[in-house]
């Protein structure tokens, strides 16, 4: 795994960050105590980039179209958005007291004026972003600024979709998780949508503190990908997320007509317990913390979200 434009790994020739005794420390090495922290870091610097830059490109395309029109900005502004805000009515202020009057803690009668105005502009200012927004069609916008990447491998055994998709999302998932099983029915329609373009990988992240049957699942769903029925079994997880236990697992793969005695042998041998960490380890240096997480084509959105 390695992040994009952010880290080196040890056989870079960039300069350590220290060396010990000989051995050098880069940055890459700072993941492993790090990795959501600094990854928190990345994409909140890249948040801060993005606003900053749609500011900037709003105010060019006033600038522009001032100049269009022989104006000042806010003398266009003032025109165009401005004059055409009328005042909040008495029940549009009423309904904005009622919403936080726990907050305000004053009768309406004594800030009835300051709230209608700061209702007026809070509008002026939501009509002035959508003016500046229409002018973006107007004149050809180019961005260059990326979200953060970060390279994630992803087991091929545990792929769906087309495998020569352009699309890849790598999700790091719990099958204990009320969020992960919210979030199947967005990625089965996501790759509906666009089949053919999208290809969905998944690695295990269970997160044993909270959830204490997430581990054994997730060791359970690596015997059911012995046989070749890991998605099978994947999501009769997910349908039922409450039939975890032992007697669930087994269940679940003789509905699936595995063979039990080597699902049986695999499960309680804890094959593949270290698999289970090692997915663990790599989804904590790219900066997972909860799931469930995704990272599309390296970009990373954490938790569920509306496809």
């Amino acid at each position: 795994m390695a992040v994009s434009g952010q880290s080196q790994s040890s056989s870079s020739p960039q300069a350590p960050l220290a060396v010990v005794d000989g051995q050098a420390i880069y940055e890459l090495d700072l993941l492993k105590v790090a990795g959501p922290r600094m990854a928190q870091l990345r994409n909140q610097e890249y948040q801060v980039k993005s606003q900053a830059l749609q500011a900037a490109i709003r105010q060019k395309l006033l600038e522009r179209e001032a100049r269009k029109r022989n104006l000042e900005p806010e003398a266009l502004l003032a025109g165009e958005v401005d004059s055409k805000i009328g005042e909040p009515t008495d029940s549009e202020v009423e309904a904005a007291y009622e919403a936080q009057k726990d907050r305000l803690k004053r009768p309406l009668e004594e800030i009835r004026v300051q709230l209608a105005s700061a209702l007026k502009r809070a509008r002026i200012q939501k009509a002035r972003q959508d003016f500046l927004d229409s002018l973006r069609g107007k004149v050809e916008v180019s961005v260059f600024l990326r979200p953060p990447t970060t390279e994630v491998s992803f087991d091929p055994a545990r792929l769906r979709g087309d495998p020569k998709a352009p699309v890849t999302i790598v999700e790091f998932s719990d099958f204990e998780c009320p969020f992960c099983v919210r979030s199947q029915a967005v990625l089965q329609n996501v790759l509906a949508k666009y089949k053919g373009r999208v290809r969905l990988a998944f690695r295990d992240f269970p997160l044993r503190g909270i959830h204490p049957k997430a581990q054994s699942a997730a060791e359970a769903s690596r015997c059911a990908a012995e046989q070749g029925k890991f998605w099978e079994y994947h999501d009769a997880l997910f349908a039922d997320s409450t039939k975890l236990d032992a007697e669930g697992l087994a269940g679940n793969a003789r509905k699936l007509e595995l063979d039990m005695s080597s699902f049986e042998s695999c499960l309680s041998s804890r094959k593949y317990k270290a698999k289970v960490e090692q997915d663990l380890e790599e989804g904590t240096k790219a900066g997972v913390e909860g799931t469930p997480a995704f990272f599309i084509n390296g970009v990373f959105l954490s938790g569920a979200h509306p496809a």
